[in-house]
C-alpha cells in the first residue's frame, strides 16, 4: 500500500495563506506614514485604500496605492498559477480577504476594489478590462466612485458567466458580495443622496 499523497493537502492551504499574507500588506497606510500624511485610520473615512490617500492630500500617492493594492492581488494569483487554476483561485481569494481583514491591523482593512481588480486581472484579464470600462462609463455619467465600483463588480461577474468561466464566476460572485458588504455605508449614502462625488470632499 502506497503512502498517502499530502502534496495537494499542503498546496491549497499554502496558496491561500500566501495570498492572504500578500493581500494583507497595507500599502496605503505604509505610504501615508512614509511620506508624512499621517495615520490614514485617523483621516477622512479612516479607510486604508487609495481613495482615502487622495483625501489625505496626495494624488500621486493615491495612484501608487491603487497600483500596489491591485498588484498584490495579481502577483498572488500569478505565483500560485504555477500549481494550477485551483491554487490560483485560492490565492486570489486569500489576497482579497487579506486586504479586507489584515491580521496586522486587527482585521480592519480596506474595501477591496483595487485588489478585486488585481485578482481579476491575474485570473482572467478580459473581465478586468470590462471592469475598468464599466467603471469609467459609470464614473463619467454619475461621478460616484463607489457606485462605479459596485456596478463594475456586478458587470464582471456577468462577463465571466457569459464567457463560460464558471469557477471564476462563482469566486467573483463571492468577492462581489463581500465588496457590497464593505460598501454598505456608501450604499446608504447613495440611497440618501449624501455620497460625495469624485472631486468632492467626504460629507
Amino acid at each position: 500500500m502506497s503512502p498517502p499523497d499530502w502534496s495537494g493537502a499542503l498546496l491549497y492551504p499554502s496558496a491561500f495563506a500566501c495570498g492572504y499574507l500578500l493581500g494583507s500588506i497595507p500599502f496605503g497606510l505604509i505610504l501615508a506614514k512614509l511620506f508624512g500624511l499621517g495615520d490614514l485610520r485617523q483621516i477622512g473615512s479612516g479607510n486604508i485604500g487609495a481613495t482615502n490617500v487622495l483625501r489625505a492630500g496626495s494624488k500621486w500617492l493615491a495612484a501608487l496605492t491603487l497600483i500596489l493594492d491591485a498588484a498584490k492581488g495579481t502577483v498572488a494569483v500569478l505565483l500560485a498559477a504555477h500549481w494550477g487554476e485551483e491554487a490560483a483561485i485560492l490565492a486570489g481569494l486569500g489576497a482579497f480577504l487579506g486586504h479586507l481583514f489584515p491580521v496586522w491591523l486587527g482585521f480592519r482593512g480596506g474595501k477591496g476594489v483595487a485588489t478585486y481588480i488585481g485578482v481579476l486581472l491575474g485570473l482572467y484579464w478580459p473581465a478586468a478590462a470590462a471592469f475598468c470600462v464599466i467603471w469609467l462609463v459609470v464614473a463619467f455619467a454619475t461621478r460616484y466612485s463607489s457606485l462605479s465600483a459596485l456596478v463594475a463588480s456586478g458587470g464582471s461577474v456577468c462577463v465571466l458567466v457569459l464567457t463560460g468561466q464558471w469557477r471564476l464566476a462563482a469566486l467573483f460572485l463571492l468577492l462581489t458580495v463581500l465588496l457590497y458588504i464593505r460598501h454598505a455605508s456608501n450604499i446608504g449614502r447613495l440611497a440618501r443622496g449624501e455620497e460625495a462625488r469624485i472631486g468632492e470632499s467626504k460629507p
